[in-house]
C-alpha cells in the first residue's frame, strides 16, 4: 500500500511503499548560515566531553536513523521504554536512548544545568559535535537499566558491562542539533543516509519492496547468502548494512568484513537489486530487543521487510535459542510498520547438497556442515580458510587478513577451546568417523580435541563434502542412465569382471565339496563337506550381491511401449 512519507523535513509529500516510524523522518542536521551560527553559540555555551559511542549515536539521532526521537529520552519515555518496549505515547521502541554522562568534569557541568539550558557536547578535540536542549534532568539507575532491558544484572554480560563502565549517575533528556558529522574513513564513499535511501529505492529504482539485512561482526557467510536469496526471490531490493565501529577487538575488523561483502555481492549478487551500504552504529548488546531496534532503523532507511535470522543480535547464552524470533510476538505487524521475516539457522547439508534449515533438511549432524559466525572466526584466527560450503573462499580470503592475532601460540592454541570450535562447525567429528561416516567406538570429549583434529577435520571436509551428493548422484545415474554411452565403460567392465572372478571361486568350490571327505582326518588342517558346503553358500551369496554391469542391451525391457516416435508425433503411418 503507498503512504504519504515527508521525507526529511521538506514540503512535498511523496508517495513511496513505506513510511519512517512515527510517520516523519527526523532531521536534526543543521547546515549553512544556521549551522554556522550555532557553531559559535556552542562555543560560549558550558560543555560536556562525550566519547565516540556517544558521537555516533547523536549522528544516528540527527540523520533519523532512530526516528521518531529527536534527542535523548526524558524520564516518563525512558522507563516507559524500559518497562513496556514503547514510548509514552504508546508507539513502539524498544531500548531508551539515555545520556548520563560520567566523569569529574562533566559531573560539575551537570550540576550547574537546569530545564531549559542549552549545553554543548564536544568530542576529543573539544570541538563541538551537538547542542543539547535540555527538556529534562533525571537520576540514573544502571542497575534497574540493566534489568530491565537485559534481563540481568550480570556484569559478563556485554551491555550491562557498558552500563557500569560508560553511565553516570544522573540523566540528560532534551532534543540536540547536529553541528559536525565525523568523517567515515574507508566507509565514506559507501555512507548512505535514510534521506537518501528512500529516494533511491523509491524514485531512482522504482522499488515496491526492499529487504533490509543488518548484520555485526562476521564476514559474509553462506546462512546470510541463503536469507539474501529467499528474499530477492519475492522482493525488488537487498539492502545490506553490516555494522561497522564499536566490535570487540578479537573480531574481524570492520573494513576488512566491509570488503569482504563487497567481493562477494559483486560476483554472485544482482548488482542493480542489491546494495551494500555500512551502519554506524552503537553495539548495544540488548539481545532480542536490538533485534526489534534493528528492524525499526531498516523501516526508517525505507525498508518493507526485516529479514531477521535465528540468533540476530544474540549474547552469548543469555537468551534462547530463537528469542530474536519470540520478541516479536509481542507486536502487531501494524504498529511495527514493516513486515518481518523470521529465518531458522542455516547449516550446509553435504546429503542435500544445500544451505537449509531445520525447516527444510530431515538429515542429522552427520551430514551436517554449521555456520557458527565464532567458528568461522577461529578459523580464520588460525589462518585457515573456511569451507566453501559455508564461506565463499572471495568472503574468507579478505576477511582472514582483517583477523588479528592470528595463528596460534606456542602451545598451537589460539583464543577460543580448539574444541568448542571444531563442534560449532563440524557437529559430525565427535561422534563419527569423517562427514556422512561410521559412528566411532568411543565419541570424542570437546575438552580433548587438538589442533590434529581441527587438521583432520578441515582435510575430510575438503576431500570428502562434495564427494556425498556426488556420488550417491552417481550410484543412482548408473542404474538410471539407458543412454548408456554417458556412463564411463570401466564400471561395467569392472563389475563384469568382478563377476566372472567370483564364479571362477565358485566352480572352484564346487569341486571341492564334491571332493570332500565327509569327515575330516584333521579339523585343523582339513575342511570335511560340511564346511565346503557353508564356503561354497557364502561365495555363491557373494556373487548375487555383485551389482549388475548394465549395458544397452540389459535396458531394453525398459522401453515398454516400442511405437515408432512418429506415431507419438501425429503421423498414421507405419
Amino acid at each position: 500500500m503507498l503512504m504519504n512519507t515527508e521525507i526529511s523535513g521538506e514540503e512535498k509529500v511523496t508517495c513511496y511503499p513505506q513510511q519512517p516510524h512515527g510517520g516523519k523522518l527526523v532531521n536534526r542536521v543543521l547546515t549553512g548560515d544556521e549551522r554556522d551560527k550555532a557553531m559559535e553559540r556552542a562555543k560560549q555555551l558550558p560543555y560536556i566531553m562525550v566519547d565516540l559511542e556517544a558521537v555516533i549515536t547523536l549522528e544516528m539521532i540527527a540523520t533519523g536513523v532512530l526516528s521518531p526521537n529527536e534527542g535523548f529520552m526524558n524520564e516518563a519515555d525512558y522507563k516507559s521504554v524500559l518497562k513496556e518496549g514503547r514510548l509514552a505515547n504508546g508507539l513502539v521502541w524498544p531500548v531508551p536512548l539515555s545520556f548520563a554522562p560520567i566523569g569529574d568534569k562533566n559531573r560539575h557541568v551537570i550540576q550547574s544545568l537546569s530545564v531549559g539550558d542549552e549545553v554543548a557536547l564536544v568530542d576529543e578535540s573539544k570541538e563541538p559535535v551537538a547542542i543539547l536542549q535540555l527538556d529534562d534532568i533525571f537520576d540514573y539507575d544502571r542497575k534497574f537499566r540493566a534489568q530491565q532491558l537485559f534481563g540481568t544484572t550480570d556484569r559478563d554480560h556485554p551491555g550491562v558491562d557498558s552500563i557500569y563502565r560508560r553511565m553516570g549517575d544522573t540523566a540528560l533528556g532534551g532534543p540536540i542539533q547536529l553541528l559536525r558529522r565525523v568523517h567515515w574513513g574507508p566507509f565514506e564513499k559507501l555512507r548512505i543516509e535514510p534521506k537518501d535511501t528512500w529516494k533511491l529505492f523509491y524514485e531512482e529504482k522504482k522499488f515496491k519492496s526492499v529487504g533490509g539485512f543488518i548484520t555485526g561482526a562476521n564476514p559474509l557467510h553462506r546462512g546470510h547468502e541463503y536469507i539474501h536469496r529467499n528474499a530477492l526471490e519475492e522482493m525488488d531490493g537487498l539492502f545490506v548494512q553490516p555494522l561497522v565501529e564499536m566490535t570487540k577487538r578479537e573480531y574481524t575488523r570492520h573494513e576488512f568484513r566491509m570488503l569482504s561483502y563487497q567481493a562477494v555481492l559483486d560476483t554472485y549478487y544482482p548488482k542493480e537489486r542489491t546494495i551494500l551500504s555500512p551502519l554506524r552504529v552503537t553495539y548495544i548488546f540488548a539481545g532480542p530487543r536490538e533485534a526489534v531496534l534493528h528492524a525499526l532503523i531498516m523501516k526508517n532507511y525505507g525498508c518493507t521487510h526485516a529479514l531477521i535470522g535465528r540468533d540476530h543480535a544474540g549474547v552469548g547464552d543469555f537468551y534462547d535459542k530463537y528469542a530474536s524470533h519470540t520478541i516479536f510476538d509481542k507486536f502487531t505487524n501494524e504498529e511495527l510498520g514493516i513486515d518481518i521475516r523470521l529465518f531458522h539457522e542455516v547449516f550446509y547439508c553435504t546429503r542435500c547438497d544445500n544451505p537449509a534449515t531445520e525447516q527444510t533438511c530431515p538429515h542429522d549432524d552427520r551430514y551436517r556442515i554449521n555456520i557458527s559466525g565464532t567458528g568461522i572466526r577461529e578459523l580464520l584466527r588460525y589462518g585457515v580458510l573456511p569451507p566453501k560450503e559455508i564461506v565463499r573462499p572471495e568472503s574468507a580470503r579478505i576477511a582472514m587478513q582483517g583477523v588479528q592475532p592470528k595463528g596460534v601460540d606456542e602451545d598451537r592454541l589460539a583464543i577460543a577451546p580448539i574444541g568448542k570450535t571444531i563442534k560449532s562447525i563440524f557437529p559430525y567429528y565427535l561422534h563419527s568417523n569423517g562427514i556422512g561416516g561410521s559412528k566411532r567406538k568411543r565419541p570424542l570429549g570437546v575438552d580433548e580435541l587438538t589442533i590434529e583434529d581441527l587438521e583432520a577435520a578441515i582435510k575430510d571436509i575438503r576431500e570428502n563434502a562434495d564427494r556425498v551428493y556426488k556420488e550417491i548422484f552417481e550410484e543412482f545415474s548408473y542404474v538410471t542412465d539407458q543412454l548408456r554411452s554417458v556412463q564411463p565403460e570401466w564400471v561395467a567392465e569392472t563389475r563384469e569382471s568382478i563377476y566372472r572372478q567370483q564364479e571362477m571361486v565358485i566352480e572352484n568350490l564346487k569341486e571341492k565339496v564334491d571332493k570332500a571327505m565327509d569327515k575330516s582326518s584333521d579339523e585343523f588342517l582339513y575342511q570335511d563337506k560340511s564346511e565346503a558346503e557353508r564356503e561354497l553358500e557364502v561365495a555363491t551369496k557373494i556373487l548375487q550381491d555383485i551389482p549388475a554391469a548394465l549395458r544397452k542391451a540389459d535396458l531394453e525391457y525398459r522401453t515398454w511401449n516400442p511405437l515408432p516416435y512418429r506415431r507419438y508425433r501425429g503421423s498414421d503411418e507405419e
